[in-house]
């Protein structure tokens, strides 16, 4: 019976409601991600406060109860009554109330939406505060201001508990100190888990110390007895990112090069230094947020470094000749750069603020980057003469590697053999979301083959290790007979920027559980990270987890996808004797009905998605595992050995 649909079925969410509604349309997801950036939140509004030149010090604090403290020492949240409450629903707020309570209470509301307060700021959408709030069961603010201390407690999303005295905050005592502090308990009917992760936050202040030259952040952390501080505050700024970045690799010069320049519209900080490698590593940001796509910022500097090199080029005769121009990708090899611009008003992608579209700052970085690029490099001939010569040495390995891939292209694919294609086509819009899995062997090809739902499932079987693409150029990696095919199955070329194309939702990596599989995993992995990257920042990589172990009696059947379940049912089981239990060593041991219902069926398998949470984490890792220089590597692995999990 389909029930009737008219104004009675229309719901009406007023003030924070909607948040705790949906909370995935405001901070991603409920899981860990999520949970973070409620931190990030805070921490941003802090840092806009640097940004607007009135901030030094701001202290995040891991309280001994669960709940995280955010303290800095701005301006200190607005107290007086905000007068323009009528705009508001009368059931949300009478006329008159304190600004810092319509900060916490109403989405929206902020001191962002024009330039007066913040010319630089991330937070744009005026929902930070006031969204942690919502999701949190207990919130404290306390403002320092003009001597004077005022706190503000919430419970349950975002409920005063304080009472206001005709609208206003009242101060609780005389205080030297200036800024805010907010003090926040996660709701944990709303996240999956509420137990912040240290490694993550370390993460986060030491890149927000890179962006911020001259900032400083501790992190104190209470639930640990002694409690323990680390402090971040980088002197070189984007430099030091840099110097980072390129830690385990060849560097092709020494010092990198810095460039900060300011215009009417933008203002921009730049770092780079090439490497000796096939790889092009440009990290983005706009007002101190990660563009993980780029953006029109990202354009303007690729455009900027193309012309400057290129003007150098001629001008000392190391062209061909002088019609001639090098490919900007050619000059871009072995690149390492990082920008940030600060924009008035920056237009992001989506709420995910992952692309930046202003399509002016691609003007801007390119005028403002290419003038600055001309002066530092009229005082070092000798450094762009460096980086002119190897642009011309992989402009030669490119043209050469060119001619390979093009006969590669010409033969027929061997692909196509080894892809066992699913019934349905791919239709995101209208529901229809096929898989594809990546397996290791024909063997184990075979059982998923067998087993698999032929209606929205693929198979294809791979063909022994595939290259290591850290080590060879881009041309190379893309006429490889084991990568081209693998590429052609997914649909998405490599080095696209999008998924045009793109055959399938879920692009699986299903191989044994052993180190040979490990192995396997990783190549493909550091192939997708440099060559099809575009399929893991839009979600559509994901790792297989088939069980390790099958433990039977009669018809009763338990598997364990990981040594320590598997363990904790050996302490908690009686009579495990009575047990026949079966340790996988491979995907071909399993009979498809088995490899259906523990590794592919979608009702009950495992997946695990992979993502990229720190750019800079990522490429240090791929490097130092998958790079030339082996005392990086070595170091790692005795660093990390206790980490690692044998299979004997």
């Amino acid at each position: 019976m389909v029930k009737e649909y008219n104004a009675k079925s229309i719901t009406v969410l007023e003030g924070l409601a909607p948040v705790r509604v949906r909370p995935g349309m405001y901070i991603g997801s409920t899981g860990s991600k999520g949970l973070h950036h409620l931190i990030w939140e805070i921490i941003d509004n802090s840092v806009d406060e640097h940004l607007a030149g009135v901030c030094t010090d701001i202290t995040i604090t891991l309280n001994n109860d669960g709940s995280v403290s955010v303290e800095d020492n701005g301006r200190g949240m607005p107290t007086e009554l905000h007068d323009n409450t009528l705009e508001y629903p009368k059931t949300i707020y009478p006329r008159g109330v304190s600004a810092e309570r319509i900060l916490l209470t109403v989405l929206h509301s902020g001191g962002k939406f024009n330039n007066d307060n913040y010319v630089y700021s991330g937070g744009l959408h005026g929902v930070g505060v006031s969204v942690v709030n919502a999701l949190s069961s207990y919130m404290k603010v306390e403002v320092f201001k003009d001597s004077k201390h005022y706190v503000d407690e919430y419970v349950d999303g975002g409920n005063a508990i304080t009472e206001l005295e005709n609208g206003e905050l009242k101060s609780v005592g005389f205080t030297r100190k200036r800024g805010t502090k907010i003090t926040f308990m996660p709701d944990s009917t709303i996240f999956e888990n509420i137990t912040f992760q240290k490694p993550i936050i370390i993460k986060k202040l030491k890149e927000i110390a890179y962006l911020n030259k001259g900032l400083t952040m501790t992190l104190v952390d209470k639930s640990v007895n002694p409690s323990t501080e680390d402090v971040f505050h980088e002197e070189e700024g984007l430099v030091g990112y840099i110097k980072d970045l390129t830690s385990n690799k060849d560097v092709l010069y020494e010092t990198p090069i810095s460039i900060t320049a300011e215009g009417e519209d933008c203002y921009l900080e730049f770092a780079m230094q090439h490497t000796q490698d096939y790889n092009e590593v440009i990290v983005s940001f706009c007002n101190n947020i990660n563009t993980i796509e780029g953006g029109t910022h990202v354009t303007g500097m690729k455009s900027a470094l193309t012309k400057t090199i290129n003007k150098f080029a001629a001008q000392l005769n190391m062209l061909k000749n002088k019609n001639s121009t090098m490919d900007g990708k050619d000059i871009r090899t072995g690149l390492n750069a990082i920008i940030n611009v600060k924009v008035k008003n920056p237009q992001f992608d989506g709420q995910t603020k992952s692309k930046l579209g202003n399509l002016f700052v691609k003007t801007s970085v390119e005028t403002l980057l290419s003038k600055e690029l001309e002066v530092y490099f009229d005082k070092d001939l000798e450094l762009v003469k460096t980086i002119i010569e190897q642009s011309l040495k992989f402009e030669k390995i490119r043209v050469s590697e060119g001619k390979s891939k093009e006969n590669a292209l010409r033969k027929p694919s061997v692909g196509n053999k080894k892809l066992a294609s699913c019934q349905q086509s791919y239709n995101k819009a209208k529901g229809i979301l096929t898989e594809i899995f990546l397996v290791e062997g024909d063997s184990a090809g075979g059982s998923a083959k067998e087993g698999r739902d032929r209606k929205f499932q693929a198979i294809f079987s791979m063909f022994g290790k595939s290259l290591n693409v850290e080590k060879v150029s881009e041309e190379k990696a893309s006429s490889n007979q084991k990568l081209l095919p693998i590429a052609n199955a997914i649909g998405v070329q490599m080095g696209a920027e999008d998924i045009a194309g793109l055959k399938y939702d879920k692009v699986i990596i299903m191989t044994d559980a052993d180190v040979d599989g490990a192995h396997i995993r990783t190549l493909l992995l550091t192939f997708f990270y440099r060559y099809m990257r575009v399929l893991i920042d839009e979600g559509h990589v994901y790792f297989a987890m088939p069980p390790l172990f099958k433990a039977q009696k009669g018809k009763t059947l338990n598997y364990f996808y990981d040594d320590s379940d598997f363990a904790k049912w050996l302490k908690t089981t009686k009579n495990t004797e009575s047990y026949m239990i079966q340790r996988y060593k491979g995907l071909g041991e399993m009979n498809p009905d088995q490899l259906w219902e523990t590794t592919m069926n979608p009702a009950t398998r495992k997946l695990k998605r992979v993502s990229i949470e720190d750019a800079m984490e990522a490429e240090q890792i791929t490097t130092t595992l998958m790079g030339d220089k082996v005392p990086p590597r070595r170091q790692f692995i005795e660093e990390n050995y206790d980490r690692a999990i044998l299979d004997l």
